[in-house]
């Protein structure tokens, strides 16, 4: 479970991000996070994955208290969260396969359970067939989703995809929404943040909207007003 109560997130500079948001994402939920550039969804993000820390407020993420955090605990709430961006992030000379591997082995896994993990995440994702090649050999849709496999690989309770269609086509975005809703129905919590209205009207999910660090609506308005017109 995701909870913010109250939280206020100010930057150095006296830049107020966050200012007094509360939410709740339940375990196993779909929901869509919009807001216009600037309107405090990235911290939203960075405070979920431990990056930063609420200036006041609480935050709890999978059990974790953010606000209170210690730094040897952050990577064991980082591996409840898998995060898939909108630049993919993959290595480059590294195969399919072996990015995803990667990311077990940087929490310590075996390599029985990597052998074992691997082939089953790529075909999740519809990828099994491309595990020897790199990720310049293939499309924008395959890359995103490896970095979807990638983020999936350690089994997370939660997927937080951060603008996971911005450089994609209709088509292909449709594909990754798809995607990540199958991903929900398997019990995993999946939030999106996205600019993409006529995705979030098409797929009818919980919609928080942000808007000057503040949640300005909460609900199934935005699907509700499509399905109106």
């Amino acid at each position: 479970m995701i909870e913010f109560i109250d939280v206020v997130k100010t930057y150095e500079q006296g830049n107020v991000a966050l200012n007094g948001v509360t939410m709740q994402i339940e375990d196993g939920e779909f929901c869509f996070l919009v807001g216009p550039s600037g309107s405090g969804k990235s911290t939203i993000i960075k405070l979920i994955t431990g990056e930063l820390r609420p200036t006041s407020g609480t935050v709890h993420v999978n059990g974790y208290s953010l606000e209170r955090i210690r730094k040897r605990e952050v990577p064991y709430l980082r591996r409840t969260v898998g995060v898939v961006f909108q630049d993919f992030r993959l290595i480059a000379n590294m195969t399919v396969y072996e990015n995803v591997a990667f990311a077990m082995r940087v929490v310590g896994a075996r390599e029985k359970e990597i052998r074992e993990r691997v082939p089953y995440v790529l075909e999740l994702v519809g990828l099994e067939n491309k595990a020897n090649r790199h990720p310049g050999e293939m499309s924008g849709g395959e890359q995103q989703r490896l970095a979807i496999a990638r983020a999936l690989v350690n089994n997370p309770s939660t997927i937080i995809a951060d603008e996971p269609t911005g450089n994609l086509d209709p088509e292909r975005s449709f594909e990754i929404m798809a995607l990540l809703q199958e991903i929900n129905n398997l019990g995993t919590t999946v939030l999106v943040v996205t600019h993409a209205q006529n995705l979030v009207e098409l797929f009818g999910k919980r919609v928080i909207a942000i808007n000057d660090g503040l949640v300005v609506s909460d609900g199934m308005e935005a699907a509700n007003d499509h399905e109106n017109q």
